[in-house]
């Protein structure tokens, strides 16, 4: 934009100096012109009348002596054709010009190397005498050349001092704009403490000022609801608390055991959920996430409640590292989502596989089961379930995904269950 609003005046500049500039570049060459003819009119009109007095009273030789060669200060020709015919000073070819002027004439005349100017001289009682003064085109057009290179200097110049006044100009308007996307992109990636210094035109301080209340906005709508989902998860404490006190009073020390365990992790989920509510923001870039050590994890977990359930499971995990930008837990709870659907939403029994493998700049997750499989590829959809579910654990596996760089495909396993292939994108650091 900066560019252009430069480009945009110097293009005007331009026009408007060539508007002047080129009648004026013709003004200069017609006064110069106009400057030597008069000149030579002056010189030819002061010989006729020096002439009139000197061959009257000292004829040709007089004449001669004023005439000379012909050579006048301004680089001129003087010719001289006295009325006997004899030509003093330079000597040129007689023309239908010295026969105009003998008739008493004075007149200006274009020859093919110049200018050429006629003035009689009148004698009593004799024919008329004739001067002629010529001026060359080199003559005419002295200095010209250079006045036209002064004003094409002079327009160059206009035409760079308006692009930079306009640059200044434009710089005041678009680096508070260059500011405002900086902020911008600073609260795309989830820093929502980014505010922004209004300045520039009025039209850009109140957008910056709109962008600040947004962003004041935005924090308290999120710490609100961030506060809200902390509640919540609090209040499961009591229930929690008074299952305890239940477990403590069952007879059978093993079930009381498995139980307790049980509460133990819903303790932990409980805290974690209040965890990550509190969390300022998101994390983003500087966050890694080990896709292969984490899966790993899970699966252990995970496989010992399938084989209480007498399910059989299978493995095939890269030894990794495969690191991935994302936060650990969200990889965490997208795996305990995908294979927490496959324990609560298959038959007993029903066996399930797990695979991770490197791809190119790609970590992908392939969990397949012998389950009935999804209905339809909505059930990705925030909210959407054919199973009596609430619906929210693809969403977020599908979130997590597309936060690390990645994406989330359902559909049918080669059993005819369910298949589900989470991609991470691989970084380096």
């Amino acid at each position: 934009m900066r560019r252009r609003l430069a480009l945009v005046s110097a293009a005007v500049t331009a026009m408007v100096v060539l508007a002047f500039v080129v009648p004026l570049a013709g003004l200069v060459r017609s006064l110069a012109r106009d400057r030597v003819l008069v000149t030579a009119e002056r010189e030819a009109q002061t010989q006729a009348q020096a002439l009139g007095v000197v061959l009257p009273e000292a004829g040709i030789r007089g004449a001669r002596v004023l005439v000379g060669s012909g050579e006048l200060p301004n680089d001129e020709l003087l010719t001289v054709v006295l009325p006997d015919g004899t030509m003093l000073g330079a000597q040129v070819p007689l023309d239908d010009g010295f026969a105009r002027a003998a008739q008493g004439e004075a007149f200006r005349h274009k020859v093919a190397a110049g200018e050429a100017i006629f003035v009689p001289v009148f004698l009593a009682g004799e024919p008329t005498a004739v001067v002629r003064v010529f001026v060359t085109r080199e003559e005419l057009t002295r200095n010209v050349g250079a006045s036209w290179a002064v004003l094409g200097a002079l327009g160059i110049a206009l035409v760079g001092l308006a692009a930079l006044v306009a640059d200044r100009l434009a710089r005041s308007i678009v680096e508070p704009v260059q500011v405002l996307s900086t902020a911008a992109h600073l609260m795309g990636e989830g820093d929502l403490d980014a505010t922004v210094e209004p300045a520039g035109p009025p039209e850009v301080i109140e957008v910056g000022h709109a962008f600040n209340r947004l962003g004041s906005r935005i924090r308290a709508l999120i710490s609100q609801e961030r506060e809200s989902v902390a509640d919540l998860s609090h209040r499961l404490r009591t229930p929690l608390t008074a299952l305890r006190l239940d477990v403590g009073s069952v007879d059978d020390p093993e079930v009381a055991a498995r139980l307790a365990e049980d509460l133990d992790d819903l303790e932990r989920t409980v805290d974690h959920i209040i965890h990550e509510a509190r969390r300022p923001v998101r994390e983003g870039p500087g966050v890694i996430a080990d896709v292969a050590a984490i899966t790993r994890d899970r699966l252990e977990f995970w496989g010992a409640l399938a084989e209480d359930q007498g399910r059989h499971w299978s493995s095939d995990l890269e030894v990794g590292p495969l690191r991935t930008a994302a936060h650990p837990g969200d990889i965490a709870v997208a795996l305990d989502a995908l294979l927490g659907n496959v324990l609560a939403h298959t038959p007993d029994g029903a066996s399930f596989s797990v695979s991770l493998r490197q791809d190119g700049g790609l970590a992908v997750l392939t969990i397949e089961d012998q389950g009935p499989g999804f209905s339809d590829e909505t059930a990705v959809e925030r909210g959407t379930s054919s199973s009596g579910s609430t619906g929210l654990g693809l969403d977020i596996v599908r979130r997590t995904a597309e936060a690390g760089g990645g994406d989330l495909d359902i559909g049918r396993s080669p059993a005819g269950g369910a298949r589900a292939i989470v991609r991470f994108g691989l970084t380096d650091l």
